[in-house]
């Protein structure tokens, strides 16, 4: 039996009879345009779908004691569920952050029956309710979990059921490699945008200064294009600490607090940290300039993601969750800057300007999406059941490109094939999105 697919016969693997789809991470506009498709397009085919509710966080608990319950852990879609769910704010079968691969952090853990329980129970549960193939929607560490589960059937007992796994890629951060933009980011863009030209004419009205810190933890697209769209003054994130705002700290033992000693080199260990003094001063530049330009007001964006680069002094106690990320709402990087540019600006000038730290984000998470972020949605959810369905695939992630056509990225081109980490997709120093929003902002003169 063959699935005929772009002109060309592909063979059919075990046949799918029922299909799991799963969220996890933070939310995203266009959530439930995938679901819901990806949910039509299996049912359309008599392939039955269940959605499991809040990420991994009940399948990590399955066991004798603990049985996927209807309704609790997870739902049946059907047809009716999904009337009018395209447009629809939230995730319709919510999420969570639990990471059942934690403990794995490399190919040899994955046969490690200690380190790898977690992987095993998720799909000791799946199993139980007769899975056959599981759609991961999530960001990098749900990619990085969609691989383990993907991997570790390898050491599941001979006759263990196999569960095919694809993950749909998914964050507001746009810092994916394999796609062009994901789902969500418009809307993200332009919700936040349109806060920041809020804030820009109550700046203009009061003569005062916004540092408005905003989402995108390990790379600066929301914080760029938020920047750019919303007529911001000034925007720096993680791709900008090069150069002069850019320092060396020894990375401190957090038990004692001595040196940590690279037993390699015989050197202390150290890590990259902003030049705060110079990061600040670049700011307060800019503001001065926009002063001798008649403009006493302003908007600055700062990606959140500038708190890991903080000197180890302004991260003391901060916690980190199950994926290795410090807490960024408990380090407020907004306020700590709007502190250290008030300062810097009157020590320059010696005027006071009032300068107000917050933070932006969540607010854009489950905003209504715009048309683009439901049309890419809609087709990462149907290239979802082709991968799986007419495709073959096992262990890929949905890519769209152009106008929207589909491709297939194998796991093992986005996960580190020695650490199982993802790569982080950076915006390019200098390239033209880069020097776009460059040529937008205030030019400092440096």
């Amino acid at each position: 039996m063959t699935a005929q697919t772009s002109g060309r016969d592909v063979p059919s693997l075990s046949p799918i009879r029922r299909v799991a789809i799963l969220f996890a991470g933070g939310p995203a506009p266009a959530a439930n345009a995938v679901i819901s498709t990806a949910a039509a397009s299996f049912l359309r085919k008599g392939i039955s779908v269940v959605g499991i509710l809040n990420g991994y966080s009940h399948l990590v608990e399955f066991g004798p004691d603990h049985p996927m319950i209807e309704g609790k852990h997870y739902i049946t879609i059907d047809s009716r569920r999904l009337r009018r769910t395209r447009n629809s704010r939230g995730i319709m079968i919510g999420t969570a952050r639990t990471n059942p691969g934690k403990h794995v952090n490399s190919p040899a853990e994955l046969a490690d029956p200690e380190k790898n329980a977690p992987l095993r129970t998720a799909l000791a549960a799946l199993a139980s309710l007769e899975v056959d193939a599981l759609v991961s929607i999530g960001g990098d560490d749900t990619l990085k979990t969609a691989n383990k589960l993907k991997s570790v059937q390898a050491h599941l007992p001979e006759g263990s059921r196999r569960i095919r796994v694809v993950h749909v890629p998914k964050t507001i951060d746009n810092d994916y490699l394999g796609i062009d933009f994901t789902f969500g980011y418009f809307t993200a863009v332009e919700t936040l945008a349109g806060e920041i030209r809020n804030l820009l004419a109550d700046a203009e009205a009061t003569r005062a200064y916004y540092l408005a810190e905003t989402m995108g933890r390990s790379a600066g697209w929301l914080a760029y294009g938020a920047a750019m769209a919303g007529e911001a003054s000034l925007v720096l994130s993680v791709e900008d600490i090069e150069g002069r705002f850019a320092a060396q700290e020894p990375v401190l033992d957090p038990k004692t607090g001595e040196p940590v000693v690279d037993p390699s080199t015989g050197q202390p260990k150290t890590r990259k940290v902003m030049n705060l003094d110079e990061v600040v001063r670049y700011i307060v530049a800019a503001m001065r300039a926009r002063e001798r330009d008649g403009k006493e007001f302003g908007v600055i964006v700062l990606a959140e993601g500038l708190a890991e680069f903080l000197p180890s002094d302004y991260l003391k106690g901060v916690p980190r969750d199950d994926h290795g990320h410090i807490s960024i709402a408990q380090v407020d990087l907004g306020r700590t800057f709007a502190r250290l540019v008030s300062e810097r600006f009157k020590q320059e000038t010696g005027k006071s300007r009032k300068v107000t730290g917050l933070q932006l984000g969540y607010e854009s998470r489950c905003a209504a999406p715009h048309a683009f972020d439901v049309m890419l949605g809609s087709q990462l959810g149907v290239g979802a059941y082709r991968a799986l369905i007419e495709e073959g695939h096992d262990g890929v992630m949905i890519s769209a490109a152009g106008q929207l056509d589909l491709n297939y990225v194998p796991f093992e081109n986005l996960v580190d094939p020695n650490t199982l980490v993802t790569v982080v997709r950076y915006i390019k120093r200098n390239s033209d999105f880069h020097r776009l929003a460059r040529f937008l902002e205030t030019e400092v003169g440096e």
